[in-house]
Order: structure tokens, then C-alpha cells, then sequence
């Protein structure tokens, strides 16, 4: 017997509608989904135009470094423009060389290089030349070159060098990252605990880690080294680009360390380091 098409329709029960509360719920939740991740990137991205208010009130946000971080950037870029509007913020440049966060003191050596008429500017970068952070120290001594002052050389240098992770405490090792992964500046190499309290020690660079000193449950004394960061792609490039006008004949053995054809350098990469030595000979005769 065969089964009229409507009559089937009927027998079906009818599937319970979603109510107008629950729907604009959904939707809602939905839209939260898509909009959150929109507005944590529009609050975090530094390429985000800040207007002159806008400038002066992040330039003061203690509480918030980012902001002090994404107006120099702007500064920066109306630097690179020839943009005047910027000068009038110069000195707040020049105060944020020695902020207690190091972030800020990376881009603000960094902001410094790309006007080298700033008032107060050269001197400075050569105060940061003694920063504790080795980035900081490093961007600063590459902004000293466009100034033509070689003092930073030795900084550049340890630019290219693999950075060392050393405990700051004593403690067992509760947790460690994998050899062969890549870390930004600040990220954590390895957990050491010691009487309850679990202290994070981070890469001072953005790299890949090389070689890891300890494993977990190990037992380490303060001083002690923990891992090897090989420096990123970037950082060497600029290295390499500093040395090119400023390297002195005892520097090539870490250029050429760069010049090796490896599977974690780039042909650019290599390429460069094959003319900053060139360009280093050619300055002995």
C-alpha cells in the first residue's frame, strides 16, 4: 500500500521551533564570537592610527605599556615619513629610554634611530648601550648607526651569538619547552619550583631553542644554565646589515658563521653575510 505524500507529512511530528529568546541568544553569542577576537587585534595592533589626543594620552598610560608601545610606533612612522608633527613628542621619547618595561625601552631605541636630528637622541642610545635587556641593548646600537657612531659594534656583535638561559633561583625543574621550537622574546624556556613558588624562566630573544643544560625533575642552583636560543632571522639580518658599514676584521668569524648554506638561514640571509664580510676586507686595504 502506498502512502500518500501529504498524508505521510502530517504523520511526521512537527520539530519544535527555536523561541525568540533562544534565537536572539544564538545570535548573539555568534556575533560575540566573531567580535572579540576583531577587538582584542584592533586594541593590540600598532598600526591602528592614533590621533594627536590620542598620542598624548597613550604616551602617559602607565598602567597600560602597550599603549605607551603602539604610540611610539606611530611616532616612529611619522619619523619615517619626514612627518614634523611628531617633534613635539620628542622629549617623552627621550624620558622613555630608562621606563621600567623593558617592551617599551625596545621600541623606544628602535623609534630613536629613525631621526637623527632628535634632540637628545644621540646621547640617549648611548646610555641604553648599558641596558640590562640584551635586546634593548642591541636595538640601540643598531639606531647608533644611522647616527654614524660605531660605539655599539660590540652589541651588534652579540646579535648573532646564541643567547644563553641561566636560572635565577634554585629549585627543581617542573616543566620545560622542546628543542627545535620557536619562541618570541619572553617566552618560557623552562619552570623551576622551590618551596611552592614556581618561577618562569624566559628567552631574553625571539628564536629558536638549541640546546636544552636541564630536564624535568632535575635539582639547579641559581646561575646554572638551562637552554641555548639561536637568534631569529631578523635579528641577524639587521646584524649583518649594521656590520656591512661598521665591522672590523675581527668580527668576521661571526659573520661567516651565517654564511654556510643551513636549513634554518634563508639565501637572503646568507647573501648578506657573504657582502658584510666583502665589505669589511675591502675597509682593511
Amino acid at each position: 500500500m502506498t502512502t500518500s505524500p501529504n498524508l505521510a507529512a502530517a504523520e511526521r511530528p512537527a520539530r519544535p521551533r527555536m523561541s525568540a529568546r533562544n534565537r536572539l541568544l544564538f545570535f548573539l553569542t555568534a556575533w560575540l564570537i566573531v567580535l572579540m577576537p576583531f577587538l582584542f587585534w584592533w586594541n593590540t595592533w600598532f598600526g591602528r592610527q592614533l590621533s594627536n589626543r590620542q598620542l598624548n594620552e597613550y604616551l602617559q598610560d602607565v598602567k597600560k605599556p602597550r599603549h605607551i608601545q603602539h604610540a611610539l610606533v606611530q611616532i616612529g612612522e611619522r619619523m619615517g615619513r619626514h612627518d614634523n608633527s611628531g617633534t613635539r613628542w620628542y622629549p617623552d621619547v627621550v624620558r622613555l629610554s630608562s621606563y621600567p618595561v623593558e617592551e617599551v625601552r625596545n621600541t623606544d631605541a628602535w623609534v630613536m634611530g629613525q631621526d637623527t636630528s632628535g634632540a637628545g637622541f644621540h646621547q640617549a642610545l648611548l646610555k641604553m648601550l648599558d641596558d640590562s635587556s640584551l635586546m634593548v641593548r642591541g636595538n640601540a646600537a643598531l639606531s647608533l648607526v644611522r647616527f654614524g657612531d660605531a660605539s655599539g659594534r660590540p652589541q651588534i656583535i652579540a646579535l648573532l651569538a646564541p643567547a644563553k638561559v641561566m636560572a635565577s633561583s634554585p629549585g627543581k625543574i617542573v616543566d620545560t619547552s622542546t628543542i627545535g621550537t620557536a619562541v618570541h622574546q619572553n617566552g618560557v624556556i623552562a619552570k623551576i619550583e622551590n618551596g611552592g613558588q614556581t618561577t618562569e624562566m624566559r628567552s631574553p630573544i625571539s628564536g629558536r631553542l638549541r640546546e636544552l643544560s636541564v630536564k624535568r625533575g632535575q635539582t639547579v642552583n641559581a646561575g646554572n644554565e638551562l637552554a641555548t636560543v639561536d637568534p631569529g632571522i631578523d635579528q641577524i639580518w639587521e646584524a649583518l646589515r649594521a656590520l656591512y658599514l661598521i665591522g672590523q676584521p675581527e668580527d668576521i668569524p661571526a659573520v661567516q658563521a651565517y654564511e654556510r648554506e643551513l636549513p634554518d638561514i634563508p639565501d637572503h640571509v646568507r647573501q648578506q653575510a657573504i657582502e658584510t664580510e666583502k665589505a669589511i676586507r675591502s675597509r682593511e686595504k
